[in-house]
């Protein structure tokens, strides 16, 4: 079936040879932007329609395409309308792959209409369950709060107010039953300029606070105030401007609960008062601050199986901990912004101590306490997620790239910022370092991968054989060859010296997210979006294997030890797999992390791997045994990167907490 796309068709479905639609006449669009296919609309309203549609280069996964209907021109509510859109994406974007907000997978113009496409959440939203399911018991309330206000704490501390958080825009995971926050079309950032000026009044009647509705203004105590209207609405199934005396000024939720013969402790009744201030300043003023009570509160039990089965709940999301505090930016020496032709790394950086034989040139102070305080460095300076690191081998450089388009490079020694990047147009997604540490090599959603100098930061070339985003890039341990992997689904191998294309690896199923070279010089591997792990010759070209009884979804890290014989990968199905190189067959499986493992390393000897997860741990397992022998748990969002040094005594992790972090191994 081919569906039209025109807004105003009132028989959309066509059959798959058709190239008019019977219904309205418009031309047929089977494919948007050569990949999304819609299968049916799922919702309209206001200024567009929502469809259910498949990914055709995700083995037809299914995800949500947004559509702006009217034709993008005239008018200034027309405008206004196309900037929300708009935001929504940006918005998206900035707030990356957390684990309980859809995944923006795409933003575009097409036949001049606007298309946002994003992750499919499939479950029910907390409205259609309370409509199925009845009112909901304190129990279920406090579940909500410990899945929601976790979320609220993340966007918050990226500067961003949801603004309408309803019954309807939280969704229970069917898969994990994880609370799901979804519709970002109304967020607006947080500023001295927006948090002082009006603004476009926004949100649901009922919902929204007054300071919302009158003039458009919204801090994070606006959330929290419709996350309470929210759970006003889920115990008594009635809509809050119901529950509220305006002349008296006060709810009348406990009254409804008496009168349905059902009530809540004091202690979650007090958040919720909290929460439901009319005035800003007499409302919570973080997320934080809920939490903290809401741990109080989890201390007086209703029973306790219940009350256990929150505190797990809220122990897996971190909530049960002392809340992180908020560290501001490294003073100081600032980064060095300069142009990739400037000078700003030091051939020979000051240190703190001498080192032989091509140790790692880190300082090394003394670490007392559990293993989880191995962190000897935060590095902060990135404006959004950090999605790679790399180290030099001599030990003198870090180099982190993220969100925010830039390289960073940082003081091996001390972690002071050196100098920063600016050559990509968008994300920065994977970054090496050669083995003489002389070139850095990035590779980013742009399209390209580039090389620079790196004691001078000096961009040297730029590699444009993607045709989209590249995602993975590794250098051959003698240094003469680079491999990239791209959502392209092909695998390029470069002369790393000239970057002139040695040769193309095509017909791969899915798109790439990693890729590795054998330190013998004989086999490319590839991992991605097809589940697979596929084996190449790099003399010949050809395939080798493909190994099967793989992992149940994308493959996102794929390393090889130092001897050639074994290949380990990492994939969004939370499991690492160790396998034998020359055969397939699949040696182990290491499980413990909770959410998609993102990246992996190892250590020169072959003896130590690391893995980093969505789940916001690094986990080091002997890679002999399959035993883990500690978690790392300082990172307070994804883990997205790993390095480690040269001589396996540290390691460096990139995460969406947009921070980096040096720790200490040996």
């Amino acid at each position: 079936m081919t569906f039209c796309l025109n807004p105003d068709c009132q028989q959309p479905q066509n059959a798959d040879d058709a190239d008019y639609c019977l219904s309205c006449g418009e031309k047929l669009t089977p494919l948007l932007r050569g990949r999304y296919r819609v299968t049916r609309l799922i919702g309209q309203g206001g200024f567009g329609r929502t469809y259910l549609a498949e990914d055709e280069d995700r083995l037809r996964a299914h995800c949500i395409v947004k559509q702006f209907s009217p034709q993008i021109q005239g008018t200034k509510s027309l405008e206004k309308a196309i900037q929300l859109f708009g935001q929504e994406a940006m918005r998206l974007n900035e707030l990356g792959e957390h684990p309980q907000i859809p995944t923006l997978l795409a933003y575009f113009e097409q036949d001049k209409r606007l298309y946002l496409v994003q992750q499919f959440i499939e479950g029910q939203t907390l409205a259609q369950e309370m409509a199925q399911q009845g009112a909901f018991g304190e129990q279920k309330l406090r579940e909500v709060l410990a899945g929601i206000l976790p979320v609220l704490k993340f966007i918050h501390d990226k500067q961003v107010i949801h603004r309408d958080i309803t019954p309807s825009n939280i969704i229970r995971r069917k898969a994990d039953g994880k609370l799901v926050l979804i519709d970002f079309g109304v967020a607006k950032l947080l500023s001295a300029e927006t948090s002082a000026q009006p603004g476009t009044k926004i949100g649901t009647e009922g919902y929204a606070p007054m300071e919302q509705i009158r003039n458009g203004k919204a801090y994070p105590a606006s959330d929290l105030y419709s996350l309470g209207a929210t759970c006003l609405y889920l115990m008594t199934q009635t809509k809050p401007d119901d529950l509220y005396d305006p002349l008296e000024g006060r709810w009348l939720w406990r009254e409804r609960l008496k009168q349905r013969g059902q009530g809540i402790s004091e202690t979650i009744g007090q958040i919720l008062d909290r929460m439901l201030k009319d005035l800003v300043s007499e409302r919570y003023p973080s997320a934080d601050a809920v939490m903290r009570d809401l741990r109080a509160a989890l201390s007086r039990p209703l029973a306790a199986a219940s009350a256990g089965a929150v505190a797990s709940r809220m122990a897996a999301s971190g909530t049960l901990s002392n809340p992180p505090v908020s560290h501001p930016r490294t003073s100081g020496q600032p980064p060095i912004s300069h142009s990739p032709a400037s000078s700003g790394i030091p051939s020979k950086p000051p240190l703190s101590g001498q080192s032989t034989g091509g140790r790692s040139q880190f300082s090394r102070p003394p670490i007392s306490g559990s293993p989880n305080r191995r962190c000897l460095h935060t590095l902060r300076g990135h404006s959004s997620w950090v999605m790679a690191v790399a180290i030099s081998p001599d030990g003198q450089a870090i180099a982190s790239g993220g969100l925010d388009n830039t390289i960073r490079l940082w003081h091996g020694d001390s972690g002071k910022p050196l100098a920063t990047l600016t050559g990509h147009t968008k994300p920065v997604n994977c970054l090496t370092i050669s083995p003489d540490s002389q070139l850095l090599v990035s590779c980013s959603d742009d399209d390209t991968v580039k090389i620079w100098e790196l004691a001078t930061g000096k961009l040297l070339r730029t590699l444009t054989g993607h045709t989209r985003d590249v995602n993975s890039i590794v250098i051959s341990a003698d240094g003469h060859l680079l491999a990239s992997g791209s959502e392209d689904r092909t695998v390029i191998l470069w002369e790393l010296e000239t970057g002139n294309p040695i040769r193309t690896f095509q017909g791969l199923a899915g798109m790439i997210r990693s890729v590795a070279l054998s330190p013998d010089g004989q086999i490319l591997a590839s991992g991605g979006l097809d589940n697979q792990i596929k084996l190449w010759s790099l003399k010949t070209g050809g395939q080798i294997r493909t190994f099967a009884r793989g992992h149940f979804s994308s493959v996102n890290a794929v390393v090889i030890t130092p001897d050639s014989k074994t290949l380990i990968s990492g994939s969004k199905d939370k499991t690492i797999k160790v396998w034998n190189l020359s055969t397939g067959e699949n040696l182990r499986v290491l499980s413990g992390h909770t959410d998609s493992v993102n990246t992996i390393a190892l250590a020169p000897n072959g003896k130590l791997l690391a893995s980093g997860s969505s789940d916001s741990t690094i986990r080091l397992w002997n890679l002999d045994t399959g035993d883990l022998r500690t978690t790392l748990t300082e990172h307070t969002s994804s883990v997205n990167s790993i390095a480690i040094s040269h001589d396996g005594q540290f390691l460096v992790s990139a995460s969406s907490d947009s921070t980096v972090k040096v720790w200490q191994l040996m």
